[in-house]
């Protein structure tokens, strides 16, 4: 048996009719892109959240996490609301709970169940644990109640639990990444249309090593930072008369800067057009083999982060400065900024050395110790039992 299983044997005293696991996710390029229809690139991580979870004969949900001490929340069926989330809109229940509400909410045939989960995604890492719980959670219930859809309608609910019922307007590439990805590859993802491709991505084959570096400062999407950027984009397409600033060409730029009023919007609206060209042009440099050169990408993605988007911060700075420094081919923020976690992209016999480097600059600046740890592609969501 699982983990899950075993703790849900534990919990309620019977075995589980099944265990269901989704990643987390890093994103290799293309952020804050996908609120505005464009596209971006993540790929799976070998981290999951795992949901066990077994029927009820009423339309209760009992959930209960390992890594919360508040025990067993149950939620009837029939009075979930996303005015009033379980414990408040902040809680890690309001998660499973409003994945079981996008699946009700579409009329689809949803009874109780008790569910226990484990996780290994860090939470306020930027490595997308809420969308691994959500998806987790959608798939576990779809499954114990024969109900049939496909990863991306999943993941679809999975975002609408997440930007209805917790409260957070994020676009659709989190659940997407964690519901469809292929291991060994990333996700090309169209968030327009959903139109997804694979892309080969192997750092061990090319000598290389994508490392993960944990800045352990906490972010939230809740808050006000996050709407604030989402209203500043879709103002911005509104006064330049696009559907979506996805529909502004790359070469159309300059001219489109001149027209906006606002330099904030003006700014928001570079990134995006810009981040938007760096996910093709990585695309195209990871299908024909060229690795090392996506590296000056990323550092021209962090910039563009740090200073257009401004949703870095002095430990996500320092991570990317000094990991380049120490012989990066190129480095950036990765996930919705305000902290959380970067990207390195190093040679394989470099990694002792990178890590050293930003765990002594971390120490010097007076930060809390990063954790930093090798990334390579895995599996979307599935059961795992």
């Amino acid at each position: 048996m699982s983990t899950a299983a075993d703790g849900f044997h534990r919990l309620y005293g019977a075995a589980p009719e099944g265990v269901w696991a989704a990643p987390g996710r890093v994103n290799l390029i293309g952020e804050h892109t996908d609120y505005n229809d464009g596209f971006v690139l993540p790929f799976a991580l070998p981290h999951r959240t795992e949901v066990a979870a077994a029927r009820r004969p009423d339309r209760t949900l009992r959930i209960h996490s390992d890594d919360v001490p508040s025990g067993v929340v149950a939620v009837h069926l029939d009075h979930l609301d996303p005015a009033r989330p379980p414990e408040g809109p902040r809680s890690w229940a309001a998660y499973p709970a409003g994945a079981a509400w996008a699946l009700l909410d579409a009329g689809l045939p949803l009874g109780g169940a008790d569910l226990h989960i484990r996780s290994d995604v860090p939470t306020g890492a930027g490595l997308s644990s809420s969308a691994a719980l959500e998806v987790a959670t959608a798939l576990a219930l779809t499954d114990l109640y024969g109900i049939p859809l496909t990863r991306p309608e999943l993941a679809a609910l999975a975002r609408r639990a997440e930007n209805a019922y917790v409260g957070v307007p994020c676009g659709v590439m989190d659940q997407m990444a964690s519901g469809c990805a292929s291991a060994g590859h990333a996700l090309h993802l169209d968030t327009r249309t959903l139109e997804q491709r694979h892309i080969p991505f192997d750092c061990a084959a090319a000598g290389l090593r994508l490392l993960v570096i944990d800045t352990r400062v906490k972010h939230a999407l809740g808050d006000g930072a996050y709407a604030e950027r989402l209203a500043s984009c879709h103002g911005a397409a509104a006064e330049l008369g696009l559907p979506a600033l996805r529909d502004l060409p790359y070469e159309d730029l300059e001219a489109a800067l001149a027209r906006l009023r606002d330099p904030v919007r003006r700014r928001r609206v570079r990134h995006v057009v810009t981040e938007n060209e760096r996910v093709g042009r990585v695309e195209h440099l990871l299908r024909t083999g060229r690795l090392r050169e996506t590296g000056p990408l990323l550092s021209e993605g962090h910039a563009s982060l740090r200073d257009d988007y401004e949703v870095s911060c002095p430990e996500l700075d320092l991570a990317v400065a000094t990991a380049e420094a120490a012989g990066a081919y190129g480095a950036r923020m990765t996930g919705g900024g305000f902290g959380g976690s970067a990207l390195a992209l190093i040679d394989a016999d470099a990694e002792a050395a990178v890590t050293r480097a930003v765990t002594e600059a971390f120490a010097a600046a007076g930060f809390e110790p990063p954790h930093v740890t090798p990334a390579a592609p895995a599996a979307g969501a599935e059961r795992v039992l």
